[in-house]
Protein backbone atom coordinates (compact mmCIF):
# COMPACT_ATOMS: atom_id res chain seq x y z
CA UNK A 1 0.00 0.00 0.00
CA UNK A 2 1.41 3.26 -0.67
CA UNK A 3 -0.79 5.68 1.36
CA UNK A 4 -1.41 9.27 1.20
CA UNK A 5 -2.30 10.67 4.39
CA UNK A 6 -3.84 14.27 4.09
CA UNK A 7 -2.60 16.15 7.23
CA UNK A 8 -4.62 19.29 8.70
CA UNK A 9 -1.85 19.95 11.49
CA UNK A 10 0.79 18.26 13.28
CA UNK A 11 -1.46 17.20 16.96
CA UNK A 12 -3.80 15.18 14.56
CA UNK A 13 -1.43 13.39 12.73
CA UNK A 14 0.09 11.86 16.55
CA UNK A 15 -2.40 9.39 16.69
CA UNK A 16 -2.96 8.20 13.17
CA UNK A 17 0.68 8.14 12.13
CA UNK A 18 1.07 5.66 15.31
CA UNK A 19 -1.69 3.95 14.91
CA UNK A 20 -0.45 3.57 10.80
CA UNK A 21 2.59 2.45 12.07
CA UNK A 22 1.49 -0.13 14.40
CA UNK A 23 -0.64 -1.71 11.20
CA UNK A 24 2.90 -1.40 9.51
CA UNK A 25 1.64 1.15 7.06
CA UNK A 26 3.61 3.94 6.18
CA UNK A 27 2.20 7.16 5.47
CA UNK A 28 3.18 10.17 3.36
CA UNK A 29 2.08 12.93 4.86
CA UNK A 30 0.04 15.74 2.66
CA UNK A 31 -0.18 19.33 3.73
CA UNK A 32 -2.88 21.72 1.81
CA UNK A 33 -4.53 23.75 3.98
CA UNK A 34 -5.73 26.58 2.43
CA UNK A 35 -8.58 27.77 4.56
CA UNK A 36 -6.14 28.56 7.58
CA UNK A 37 -6.42 31.96 8.81
CA UNK A 38 -4.84 34.63 9.65
CA UNK A 39 -1.66 33.71 7.83
CA UNK A 40 0.39 33.49 11.19
CA UNK A 41 -1.63 30.67 12.08
CA UNK A 42 -1.19 29.13 8.86
CA UNK A 43 2.47 29.38 9.21
CA UNK A 44 3.04 28.22 12.83
CA UNK A 45 0.68 24.97 11.51
CA UNK A 46 2.30 24.11 8.40
CA UNK A 47 5.59 24.82 10.21
CA UNK A 48 4.82 22.54 13.30
CA UNK A 49 3.90 19.51 11.05
CA UNK A 50 7.50 20.23 9.00
CA UNK A 51 9.44 19.78 12.79
CA UNK A 52 7.12 17.15 13.24
CA UNK A 53 7.46 14.82 10.52
CA UNK A 54 11.23 14.85 10.19
CA UNK A 55 11.30 14.30 13.76
CA UNK A 56 9.42 11.13 13.02
CA UNK A 57 11.18 10.32 9.56
CA UNK A 58 7.95 10.50 7.87
CA UNK A 59 8.06 11.99 4.61
CA UNK A 60 5.85 14.83 3.58
CA UNK A 61 4.40 17.24 1.03
CA UNK A 62 3.98 20.35 1.47
CA UNK A 63 1.58 22.18 -1.39
CA UNK A 64 1.75 25.88 0.36
CA UNK A 65 -1.14 27.51 -0.89
CA UNK A 66 -2.59 30.22 1.64
CA UNK A 67 -5.62 30.84 -0.23
CA UNK A 68 -7.03 33.61 1.26
CA UNK A 69 -8.69 34.94 -1.44
CA UNK A 70 -10.01 32.08 -2.58
CA UNK A 71 -11.46 31.10 0.48
CA UNK A 72 -13.09 34.24 0.72
CA UNK A 73 -14.72 33.77 -2.78
CA UNK A 74 -16.20 30.35 -1.89
CA UNK A 75 -17.67 30.84 1.61
CA UNK A 76 -19.02 34.45 1.34
CA UNK A 77 -22.68 33.14 0.52
CA UNK A 78 -22.90 31.23 3.36
CA UNK A 79 -20.54 30.84 6.14
CA UNK A 80 -22.78 28.31 8.22
CA UNK A 81 -21.83 25.69 5.53
CA UNK A 82 -18.44 26.41 4.92
CA UNK A 83 -16.93 23.46 5.99
CA UNK A 84 -19.23 20.92 4.24
CA UNK A 85 -19.34 23.23 0.84
CA UNK A 86 -15.85 24.33 0.70
CA UNK A 87 -13.40 23.53 3.49
CA UNK A 88 -13.66 19.65 3.15
CA UNK A 89 -14.07 19.17 -0.04
CA UNK A 90 -11.28 21.89 -1.79
CA UNK A 91 -8.74 19.83 1.08
CA UNK A 92 -9.52 16.31 0.02
CA UNK A 93 -10.09 16.67 -3.65
CA UNK A 94 -6.97 17.93 -3.57
CA UNK A 95 -5.18 15.45 -1.98
CA UNK A 96 -6.91 12.83 -4.67
CA UNK A 97 -5.78 14.58 -7.30
CA UNK A 98 -2.03 14.72 -6.35
CA UNK A 99 -2.87 10.64 -5.09
CA UNK A 100 -3.99 10.09 -8.66
CA UNK A 101 -1.09 11.90 -10.24
CA UNK A 102 1.62 10.72 -8.25
CA UNK A 103 1.27 6.70 -7.57
CA UNK A 104 -0.05 6.55 -4.83
CA UNK A 105 -3.20 3.66 -4.42
CA UNK A 106 -4.56 4.83 -1.07
CA UNK A 107 -5.65 8.09 0.52
CA UNK A 108 -6.97 8.60 3.89
CA UNK A 109 -6.84 12.03 6.37
CA UNK A 110 -6.00 13.34 9.85
CA UNK A 111 -9.86 14.94 9.49
CA UNK A 112 -10.78 11.17 10.58
CA UNK A 113 -8.91 11.99 13.83
CA UNK A 114 -10.76 15.35 15.48
CA UNK A 115 -13.96 15.10 17.37
CA UNK A 116 -14.54 18.22 16.38
CA UNK A 117 -14.90 17.74 12.60
CA UNK A 118 -17.64 16.62 11.00
CA UNK A 119 -17.17 12.92 10.82
CA UNK A 120 -19.59 11.23 8.82
CA UNK A 121 -19.46 13.89 6.03
CA UNK A 122 -15.78 13.57 5.48
CA UNK A 123 -16.10 9.82 5.55
CA UNK A 124 -19.11 9.87 2.49
CA UNK A 125 -16.51 12.32 0.57
CA UNK A 126 -13.86 10.39 0.64
CA UNK A 127 -15.69 7.81 -0.22
CA UNK A 128 -17.24 9.28 -3.07
CA UNK A 129 -13.61 10.82 -4.43
CA UNK A 130 -11.84 7.11 -3.56
CA UNK A 131 -14.81 6.22 -6.32
CA UNK A 132 -14.70 9.45 -8.65
CA UNK A 133 -10.37 8.95 -8.89
CA UNK A 134 -10.00 5.40 -8.48
CA UNK A 135 -7.87 5.13 -5.54
CA UNK A 136 -8.77 3.06 -2.27
CA UNK A 137 -9.83 4.94 1.06
CA UNK A 138 -8.46 3.91 4.01
CA UNK A 139 -11.38 4.70 6.45
CA UNK A 140 -10.15 4.16 9.96
CA UNK A 141 -12.39 5.95 12.87
CA UNK A 142 -9.33 7.17 14.33
CA UNK A 143 -11.13 9.52 16.99
CA UNK A 144 -10.83 6.74 19.32
CA UNK A 145 -7.45 7.74 20.04
CA UNK A 146 -8.47 11.70 20.55
CA UNK A 147 -7.54 11.73 24.03
CA UNK A 148 -4.59 9.70 23.90
CA UNK A 149 -2.86 11.56 20.30
CA UNK A 150 -3.96 14.69 22.63
CA UNK A 151 -1.51 14.20 25.11
CA UNK A 152 1.16 12.85 23.04
CA UNK A 153 1.32 15.48 21.29
CA UNK A 154 1.26 17.94 24.14
CA UNK A 155 4.37 16.22 25.63
CA UNK A 156 5.95 16.13 22.48
CA UNK A 157 5.53 20.09 22.37
CA UNK A 158 3.92 20.63 19.15
CA UNK A 159 1.88 23.68 18.56
CA UNK A 160 -1.57 23.13 20.19
CA UNK A 161 -4.31 25.36 18.20
CA UNK A 162 -7.16 26.31 19.75
CA UNK A 163 -9.92 26.44 16.53
CA UNK A 164 -10.27 23.79 13.58
CA UNK A 165 -8.45 26.66 11.18
CA UNK A 166 -10.66 29.42 9.72
CA UNK A 167 -11.35 32.80 10.90
CA UNK A 168 -14.96 31.93 11.23
CA UNK A 169 -14.01 28.67 13.22
CA UNK A 170 -12.04 31.54 15.89
CA UNK A 171 -15.15 33.02 16.25
CA UNK A 172 -17.14 30.09 16.74
CA UNK A 173 -14.44 29.09 19.80
CA UNK A 174 -15.67 32.04 21.48
CA UNK A 175 -19.33 32.52 20.47
CA UNK A 176 -21.21 29.67 19.53
CA UNK A 177 -19.05 25.86 20.16
CA UNK A 178 -21.75 23.55 22.10
CA UNK A 179 -19.95 20.37 23.77
CA UNK A 180 -23.04 18.75 22.47
CA UNK A 181 -21.80 19.75 18.74
CA UNK A 182 -18.75 17.32 18.98
CA UNK A 183 -19.13 13.79 16.84
CA UNK A 184 -17.96 11.42 19.08
CA UNK A 185 -17.75 7.56 18.11
CA UNK A 186 -19.76 4.92 19.89
CA UNK A 187 -18.44 4.01 22.84
CA UNK A 188 -16.40 7.06 23.06
CA UNK A 189 -16.21 9.05 26.57
CA UNK A 190 -15.65 12.65 26.80
CA UNK A 191 -13.06 13.48 29.28
CA UNK A 192 -13.15 16.07 32.11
Amino acid sequence: MKLLMHACCAPCSVYCVDTLRSMRIEPTMFWYNPNIHPYKEYEARRDCLKEYSERMGLKAIFDDEYGLDEFCKNVINNLDTRCINYCYPVRLRKTFEYAKENGYDTVTSTLLYSIYQKHDFIKNEMEKLSKEFGIDFLYIDFRKGFWEGHEKAKELGLYMQKYCGCVFSEEDRYVKKKKDDLSLPKGFEWKR
